[in-house]
């Protein structure tokens, strides 16, 4: 019999590791201990299973289950967000509330990762024979962009032949859009302002935000405004403290910013890129996102750090060219720092094929199809990867904001879900 109360304790001490990705911390623990951590204790807990496990240098991880020359994966990671603020609960210990597991991580992607070890789990406790292994990549540096993770992993380990990523919604995702990271540079003591900072990550929508300037006697004024987190891909889940920031500048009488006039004339509100000249969109998969994520003083510049996602049938130029004409004219540079190309896969194709079926067995719904997401998971580090789940349609979306949760309900469902699909992938498909 299935026990999800242990999945539910195992998932517990997952969360109380704060493991908030730190890049170049050392050669022991390349992405700092708090994802050195995780990723020890969750290979610990898989070998205690019985699944083979391996340590690859500290940069990821991977535990599998049975033979065959092929191997069927799931990509996940054990790095998170930043907690932030504002929290009911302690982002870093998991709290029951209700039919509610609190904590950061419970969706993105600590939860799913633990629902897919004990799917395997499940399976190697069943004996059914399967034709490919099964093999679960354990990443720890998903969250800041840069995947030295999975390239390290692509270059030193066996790659597998298809699989998922429990990083995203079910039924399932066919395609991504693009992701551009810019950055847009203005000597700080021509921007109108005497210091500025607002926000912790790019990819989240800014909580707060605070500024310095120059009042009309002369003397500092500080003002701080708070928002509401949530993920750059759904920039209107969230509400920006910088855009709020910006706004209340704007109406300081006497204020002189060059800087707030080009945040209020090419970005304010608008989440579309539509002010900055980049509004795009296309059929396939929507309207280009823009959050304008960290605000920082780096030196003797101000810089604005972008978050975009644009439309798979448009590459970076179509937005750069646009950012940096706006920019220009008011003295501004705008430089590329992250590009990952759009993926699109066809919807018809085997593996999502065999996922929605799994899929609409297990939940009885007919009714939701395949989709194309904003987000970036690590479908986009290997080939045949799909992500697929763990957001169930019309569930809230709480990941990367404060009070993020899971249900638990559907932490169990889940389990079930990627045991079924786990077991077609790596049977007859």
């Amino acid at each position: 019999m299935v026990d999800n109360q242990e999945m539910l304790d195992s998932l517990g001490r997952l969360i109380a590791i704060e493991s908030v990705a730190v890049p170049g911390s050392s050669e022991e623990e390349p992405f700092g201990p708090g994802p050195a951590a995780a990723l020890k204790y969750m290979l610990e807990l898989c070998a205690s299973m019985g699944f083979r496990t391996k340590n690859c240098d500290g940069r990821v991880g991977w535990a599998e289950i049975g033979q065959g020359d092929e191997m069927v994966g799931i990509l996940c990671h054990l790095d998170v967000v930043p907690a932030g603020t504002g929290w009911d609960y302690p982002p870093f210990a998991m709290t029951l509330v209700g039919d509610r597991a609190y904590g950061r991580g419970t969706t993105d992607d600590k939860g799913p990762a633990m629902c897919c070890v004990y799917a395997m789990k499940d399976i190697l406790n069943s004996g059914v024979t399967l034709k490919r292994r099964i093999r679960i990549i354990f990443g720890l540096s998903e969250e800041t962009g840069v995947w030295e993770d999975m390239t390290y992993y692509t270059a030193h380990e066996e790659r597998p032949v298809f699989g998922i990523t429990p990083d995203a919604d079910f039924p399932a995702i066919y395609g991504e859009k693009g992701i551009l990271g810019i950055e847009l540079r203005m000597p700080l003591r021509e921007s109108g302002l005497l210091s500025a900072a607002g926000g912790s990550a790019s990819n989240v929508i800014p909580p707060w935000c605070e500024v310095t300037y120059a009042g009309a006697d002369g003397l500092s004024v500080t003002v701080k405004t708070q928002g509401k987190p949530a993920h750059a891909s759904t920039p209107e889940d969230g509400r920006s403290a910088i855009s709020a920031m910006m706004e209340q500048l704007a109406a300081v009488p006497g204020l002189n910013s060059p800087f707030v006039d080009f945040y209020q004339k090419h970005i304010g509100w608008d989440c579309y890129g539509g002010k900055m000249g980049c509004g795009l969109e296309d059929a396939q998969s929507g309207k280009l996102t823009l959050n304008a994520g960290v605000l920082a003083v780096e030196g003797e510049d101000l810089v604005l750090t972008l978050d975009i996602r644009n439309p798979v049938t448009f590459g970076p130029e179509d937005v750069l060219a646009p950012v940096r004409a706006a920019a220009g004219a008011y003295g501004m540079t705008a430089s590329l720092t992250e590009h990952n190309p759009p993926i699109y896969m066809d919807k018809n194709g085997p593996v999502i094929t065999a996922l929605l079926e799994v899929y609409r067995e297990v939940t009885g719904d007919r009714e939701h199809q395949p989709t194309v997401i904003g987000g970036g998971t690590y479908a986009r580090a290997m080939d045949n990867i799909v992500a697929f789940g763990p957001m169930l349609p019309g569930r809230e979306l709480t990941e990367h904001m404060n009070n993020e949760y899971a249900m638990v309900e559907d932490l169990y469902l889940c389990r079930t879900i990627y045991r079924k699909a786990l077991e077609k992938l790596a049977g007859d498909m």
